[in-house]
C-alpha cells in the first residue's frame, strides 16, 4: 500500500503544481480570542514538496511556530476551488512537523522553495535565527477527486517515509 499510495500522491501532487500555497493547520497551546475556533490555527504557507515530505519557512516569532513547538501535528490542504464542482480536486495531508537544522537539508529545502516559488529567487535564506525551515512529513493522506465521481476520494496511512 505505501508504494501505491506515494505513487497516487505523487500523481496528485503534479497536477497541483500550479498551487503555490497551502493551508496549515496546527494545534493552538494557547486561547486566543480572534480564534472563532479555540485551540485551532489555521494559516496559508508557501510550501514545496519532495515526494511526501513537505517543507516551509515560517518566522520564529510566529504563532506558527509555537504552536508547532507545542505539538508537532499538523493538517495541510492544498487545493483550489473548482469551476464546476465535478472538477475538484485536493489533498489532505495529517503530518509531522519538525524543524531542518541540519545546513544541507536547510540548503535543499530552500532550493526546492525557490524552484517552486520563483519570486523567491532574489532573496537569500532567512538566517535560522529568524526563520525555521519546516518539514511535515506524511502520515495520513486522503486524495479527493470528484472527477472519479461527486464525494470520490482514496486516502492511506504512510507507516515510515
Amino acid at each position: 500500500m505505501r508504494l501505491l499510495g506515494v505513487r497516487v500522491l505523487e500523481e496528485t501532487l503534479s497536477w497541483k503544481r500550479r498551487q503555490s500555497g497551502s493551508s496549515l493547520h496546527t494545534e493552538s497551546w494557547q486561547s486566543r480570542p480572534c480564534v472563532r475556533t479555540v485551540g485551532r490555527r489555521t494559516t496559508i504557507v508557501g510550501y514545496a514538496n519532495d515526494g511526501l515530505v513537505i517543507y516551509f519557512l515560517i518566522l520564529r516569532t510566529s504563532q506558527k511556530f509555537a504552536n508547532i513547538q507545542h505539538d508537532d501535528r499538523v493538517s495541510v490542504a492544498i487545493g483550489e476551488e473548482p469551476r464546476d464542482l465535478r472538477e475538484a480536486k485536493a489533498v489532505f495531508a495529517g503530518a509531522q512537523a519538525s524543524e531542518v537544522t541540519d545546513p544541507k537539508q536547510r540548503d535543499h529545502a530552500w532550493r526546492l522553495l525557490v524552484k517552486r516559488h520563483p519570486n523567491l529567487s532574489d532573496f537569500l535564506l532567512p538566517a535560522s535565527s529568524e526563520a525555521a525551515m519546516m518539514r511535515a512529513v506524511c502520515r495520513y493522506v486522503s486524495i479527493v477527486d470528484y472527477s472519479k465521481g461527486l464525494g470520490h476520494s482514496d486516502g492511506f496511512t504512510i507507516e515510515d517515509v
